[in-house]
């Protein structure tokens, strides 16, 4: 027995032995900066959304946070990646069993020879307690708890990716509404305006002093008016309910009253140093958490080459006499060891270590991947968010003309200036300029949400 505890206690001293190689991240250095330009070096916050100066986004945040029903499905995942890693980290431990029981028999009369023995009954109890533990000598087990560990940690970085994502789509569909309501109240007003334009003309034309053709030409610009509210308003309602969504509520039961674009402000982001990024990039340390899982995965696979090594022991009690079930007569115990090792298995563990070195590379090449879309998507942010506000300003100057001219054009008709043509012209490049105005505020808007989430939202891995 003392041979046995000895041999034990040496194995498990060498059970630190592993197959498989020592992780190393893969290169991908970063840029030296940016080759758009950044706003500052200083990295936004986690709770980016509130530069908007929005209480009503402020409040959908919260919605989203409590109630959205991929991110409730991306906690499920974290759970289920914690109860995994419990159970490969049991494989490390002896497991444990305890049994009882009493057996009750009585001999057969017509069988026995002896008056003695006849109709004899017999009651024998027995209380026992079983350890076994298989001995991690070439590292099988302290790898598949490696994997097990990066695997829950990269559930926890999908968990915030999708949050992110939560929190992005919930802002960029709510400025989008704004966005749309902004469009549609112009064009409304555009349609008043029209109205009153057609009924001057339709008047002039009674006074003889307009033709069938100007007010024909007015109420086609009218119609046409008209007919760009039905899909402003179909998408607005649409977008509703996708909000409804993002925030776990049913369309039905989602109300909101939403403010306007002029509203918000417009906050200056900084894009910080791209050598900071990857760690401000909860998919980038996902894509090597799940690369580091299959680095173990390989380790544990190489393992099973050599011999499983397992030691058993029993020990309990057990007695005809329940009296005397605890005295050392009855005790017994019994202590083994065992090893078994493949001998032919026709290519099944080779071909699996094959399997888990080819799924590392694949995932080597996705981490470089998300790394390389990771500076790109900081840069078209960039580009995005620049290009977005001279877009705005430009649009501002237009429509400003715009509105001048129309304004002009208006007082030199009513004093026969003019004829109804320039007014016209005048008119749909208001209309227009008004337009692209308000959609040029509103990718603006979107190109700050883009880029806040291009640099991960303002996370940090801790």
């Amino acid at each position: 027995m003392t041979r046995i505890a000895v041999s034990a206690l040496a194995l498990v001293l060498l059970s630190a032995c592993s197959m498989g190689d020592e992780y190393v991240r893969p290169a991908t250095p970063p840029p030296a900066g940016w080759k758009n330009a950044a706003q500052g070096n200083v990295w936004p916050g986690a709770d980016w959304w509130r530069q908007f100066g929005s209480a009503r986004l402020d409040e959908l945040m919260a919605r989203a946070r409590a109630a959205n029903f991929d991110l409730a499905a991306a906690t499920a995942r974290v759970r289920q990646a914690d109860a995994q890693l419990g159970i490969a980290g049991a494989s490390l431990l002896p497991s444990v069993s305890a049994s009882a029981s009493e057996t009750r028999a009585r001999g057969s009369q017509a069988a026995s020879t002896s008056s003695v023995s006849k109709a004899r009954h017999t009651t024998t109890s027995s209380a026992t307690l079983t350890a076994s533990y298989e001995i991690d000598f070439w590292g099988k087990n302290a790898a598949a708890v490696d994997a097990a560990q990066a695997a829950a940690e990269a559930s926890r970085f999908d968990l915030q990716t999708a949050t992110l994502t939560a929190q992005s789509g919930v802002a960029t569909t709510y400025f989008e509404i704004l966005g749309l309501a902004e469009r549609i109240r112009l064009v409304r007003e555009s349609i008043t305006n029209s109205e009153g334009i057609l009924a001057v003309f339709r008047d002039r034309q009674r006074a003889g002093t307009a033709t069938s053709l100007d007010v024909a030409q007015q109420e086609s610009v009218l119609a046409t008016q008209r007919a760009t509210l039905a899909p402003m308003e179909r998408q607005m309602r649409q977008d509703y309910n996708a909000l409804a969504i993002l925030t776990g509520r049913m369309p039905e039961e989602f109300g909101l009253v939403p403010e306007t674009l002029a509203d918000l402000r417009v906050p200056v982001v900084g894009a910080g140093l791209p050598s900071e990024l990857l760690a401000r990039r909860p998919d980038v340390q996902s894509a090597e958490a799940s690369l580091r899982a299959a680095n173990a995965d390989i380790a544990a696979a190489r393992a099973a080459w050599f011999p499983a090594i397992s030691l058993t022991g029993t020990g309990g009690f057990q007695s005809l006499d329940l009296m005397k079930m605890m005295t050392a007569q009855s005790l017994l115990w019994s202590v083994a060891s065992s090893a078994t090792q493949v001998i032919f298995d026709g290519g099944k563990i080779a071909g699996t270590v094959e399997q888990k070195r080819a799924r590392f590379e694949e995932l080597s090449q996705t981490y470089r991947k998300a790394v390389a879309s990771s500076f790109s998507d900081v840069e078209n942010a960039l580009i995005a968010v620049e290009k977005a506000v001279e877009e705005v300003e430009a649009q501002r100057v237009a429509e400003a003309t715009s509105r001048r001219a129309f304004e002009i054009a208006q007082a030199q008709m009513a004093g026969g200036i003019v004829d109804v043509t320039t007014v016209l012209n005048t008119q749909k490049t208001l209309f227009t300029a008004q337009d692209s105005l308000a959609q040029a505020r509103l990718s603006q808007l979107q190109a700050i949400v883009g880029l806040y989430k291009a640099l991960g939202g303002g996370w940090k891995a801790g």
